[in-house]
């Protein structure tokens, strides 16, 4: 198969400020699927992330109204009140603003906190994920697993999904290899491949030992426009 004809698909839930791995996996494929048709889980990184701080590492969390035995899915999942977003742009520019970049960051992200709403989490993510996307160049489609049809079975809606979205190669995160049956994607002849978040390169970061695990925003108020050189992805 030509190059022209392959696609290639990832699928995972949205996340707050993800952190740099989530944003190479967005890079390394043509199409990107938001797969916030899940369940909503408890203390996860649906609505919360880790920054740095003098202090140590810091939890954001954006408060969401669970119901009931929360068997609610991502996306119906609101948001508590409106104000965590200037107390979060407050932690974010206290503890970023001695950052070289700060400045730069500052000026499309700020306004996301201080002068947009957002009633639902998955907005909320997909905003920001867009944001940082554009920031860093990153062209791939992003989509919703509600633009699709889907099925039963937790490796038969991915293959489906994939197979909906025209994808010939599905790039999966490797935790996903407890569960995934690969013999669902080879019957719809999908090439399955998982991604490596080994070797990441270290860069000047504020504030103690280096971290590697925390919201991309972190490698951006530092490095801005060179951030891409301590990602995988080449623009």
């Amino acid at each position: 198969m030509s190059a022209a004809n392959t696609k290639k698909i990832a699928i995972l839930q949205s996340n707050y400020i993800p952190w740099k791995g989530y944003f190479d996996m967005i890079a390394a494929v043509d199409e990107f699927i938001l797969y916030d048709d899940m369940q909503y889980t408890r203390r996860d990184w649906r609505n919360r992330n880790q920054i740095k701080t003098p202090q140590g590492l810091q939890w954001l969390t954006v408060p969401v109204q669970v119901k009931g035995k929360y068997h609610q899915k991502i996306r119906e999942t609101e948001i508590d009140g409106t104000d965590w977003a200037g107390a979060h742009w407050k932690a974010l520019a206290q503890n970023y603003r001695r950052a070289p970049h700060f400045e730069e960051i500052a000026g499309w992200l700020a306004p996301i906190y201080l002068a947009e709403n957002f009633s639902h989490i998955s907005q909320l993510n997909r905003r920001l994920i867009e944001a940082v996307c554009n920031y860093l160049s990153i062209k791939t489609v992003i989509s919703t697993s509600w633009d699709y049809d889907l099925v039963e079975g937790r490796t038969e809606r991915l293959a489906e999904l994939c197979a909906q979205a025209g994808g010939t190669e599905y790039i999966s995160g490797p935790s996903a290899k407890d569960y995934i049956e690969p013999e669902v994607f080879a019957g719809k002849d999908i090439k399955l491949s998982w991604f490596d978040y080994a070797g990441y390169p270290e860069y000047q970061q504020l504030w103690g030992e280096f971290t590697h695990g925390v919201s991309i925003l972190d490698l951006l108020f530092n490095c801005g426009k060179d951030s891409p050189r301590f990602m995988r992805f080449v623009k």
